[in-house]
């Protein structure tokens, strides 16, 4: 590597964006390009995507931000983030078998009912560190060998969305050790362990597993095919990546023991890292960064995405007309919400929650002169409430002095205020612009020798930061809501079975 191949590439692919982004070694991002990729919902419970048509959304993405930051010779490596869970199969040829899967999918549910009632994700727990859920690898595969047989048996090669990618672009396989730990892999050792396949009725699948890196390891070049479609050179050096989990408490500096990062996006992610396993029902415990290190995540798809459809539903001709400056006018519409008593609540689970999957969203206390501001108070509240659920499952496990807030949420000073309100403790948020893909980048950067390691991070992290103190009487207040939010879920739980049964009948 030559002294002027000096930038990076980053890649965050989310369930609904794929972003490449170019930053020097400084950590500056000078050049960010951006791609939708449609979602497809063949049937209820289902969330699938194209595989090619994510690779060529990406190839886009990282062609434009190459050409924005300008001499596309001088990326010394590029790392990939996305969306852990869900499932992107190759047959044994090494072709797309079928869409992807994401992680909002649901259609394991029953499986995961199952094996709970048969004592088989108990086992599963103390084996693999994590109960099985619906979008995991383990129930994802076990519905496919139950209701597609033929595509269970030309299965080649098991792997998540950013080992696609990786794929793509170098023409190997394999993943890495975050993402490695999402079903298979045993605890303690954080190697895949072959009764835990057995366990699911999986042991067919053994050779589909791949093999396994270190996050900053180099497991590939890009090959020319790959960098005619990118608009960069043939051969550079593509490490193995992880999660986006992982990469975002990287990217806004809230990695390592006694800091608890919160992704407020379409998952509620609440994770901290240990240098010792600890299982619990109430978080999933995965492989960190480097072996010896853990990271324990207490997560459902109950967090900012019910955000986006609160704009989409009740908002639609604004957001339509003003863009962004909507943002501004509900922080304000928020604002007094909070200064007047309210009976409404919400409960975040338009897509998923802690309680299984029969849960679901829905607003009570709802009167004739309440107004949208008190709705969408509740529902951020809500979606606060549901991190306190993850973070306070956390704080009985491990020790916890510092909080850190990340996800389009958070850039909102009402919102992250909120946020520390509800959790009761100072909340520091990060001006870091893209902090997955800068997560990646800096184990991109370590690959090549740019950095030490991953969690070498160039940046003066302070001028970054800006925390939020809660409000002594705005806590009091919203401890005593949050008992009622969980209260209300407690007493719903069979409602919400029998309505769960309707939308079947």
């Amino acid at each position: 590597m030559t002294h002027h191949r000096d930038r990076i590439m980053g890649l965050d692919i989310g369930l609904t964006v794929t972003k490449a982004v170019v930053f020097d070694s400084a950590g500056n991002p000078l050049a960010i390009a951006r791609r939708r990729i449609p979602q497809d919902m063949p049937a209820p419970r289902r969330v699938e995507r194209d595989m090619a048509a994510l690779w060529s959304a990406t190839a886009q993405a990282m062609a434009e931000a190459a050409a924005k930051a300008g001499q596309p010779d001088r990326i010394a490596a590029i790392g990939v983030t996305a969306h852990g869970d869900g499932l992107y199969l190759l047959d044994k040829h090494g072709a797309a078998l079928g869409p992807g899967i994401l992680s909002l999918d649901s259609r394991a549910g029953d499986q995961v009912a199952d094996w709970q009632a048969s004592g088989i994700s108990a086992r599963a727990l103390a084996r693999s560190g994590q109960m099985p859920h619906a979008s995991a690898p383990s129930a994802l595969l076990a519905w496919i060998r139950q209701h597609e047989p033929a595509r269970f048996n030309a299965i080649g090669h098991i792997l998540a969305c950013k080992d696609w990618l990786r794929y793509c672009l170098t023409g190997t396989i394999g993943t890495d050790l975050t993402e490695a730990s999402t079903s298979f892999t045993d605890v303690s050792t954080q190697d895949y362990a072959p009764d835990i396949l057995a366990l699911y009725g999986l042991a067919s699948l053994a050779h589909a597993l791949p093999p396994i890196a270190d996050p900053d390891a180099i497991v590939g070049h890009l090959t020319e095919s790959a960098a005619n479609a990118c608009g960069l050179r043939a051969g550079v050096p593509v490490v193995a990546g992880l999660h986006d989990v992982t990469a975002s408490a990287l990217g806004v500096g809230g990695h390592g023991a006694g800091h608890a990062t919160l992704v407020a996006g379409t998952y509620s992610i609440n994770e901290t890292v240990s240098d010792a396993p600890k299982t619990n029902a109430r978080w999933f415990c995965r492989n960190g960064l480097r072996r010896g290190e853990w990271n324990n995540m207490a997560i459902s798809p109950a967090s900012a995405t019910n955000y986006d459809w609160f704009q989409d539903t009740l908002c639609a001709v604004e957001r339509a007309r003003d863009g962004d400056t909507l943002h501004d006018r509900l922080a304000s519409e928020l604002t007094e919400a909070r200064a007047r008593p309210s009976s409404v609540m919400f409960h975040p689970y338009l897509f998923g929650s802690p309680h299984g999957p029969t849960a679901s969203g829905s607003f009570l206390g709802l009167r004739g002169w309440s107004t949208r501001g008190d709705m969408l108070r509740a529902l951020i509240e809500g979606v606060a409430f549901n991190h306190r659920v993850h973070i306070d499952a956390l704080r009985d496990g491990f020790r916890v002095d510092h909080l850190h807030l990340t996800g389009g949420i958070s850039r909102n000073a009402t919102y992250a205020q909120l946020f520390a309100d509800v959790l009761g403790v100072p909340m520091t948020v990060s001006a870091t612009e893209e902090p997955a893909a800068w997560g990646a980048a800096l184990c991109a950067g370590a690959g090549v020798g740019l950095f030490n390691s991953p969690t070498d991070d160039p940046r003066d992290m302070a001028p970054l930061r800006r925390t939020y103190t809660p409000d002594p009487d705005q806590k009091a207040a919203l401890d005593r809501r949050y008992r009622l939010h969980c209260d209300i879920a407690q007493a719903l739980g069979p409602i919400w079975q029998e309505l769960d049964h309707e939308a079947q009948a």
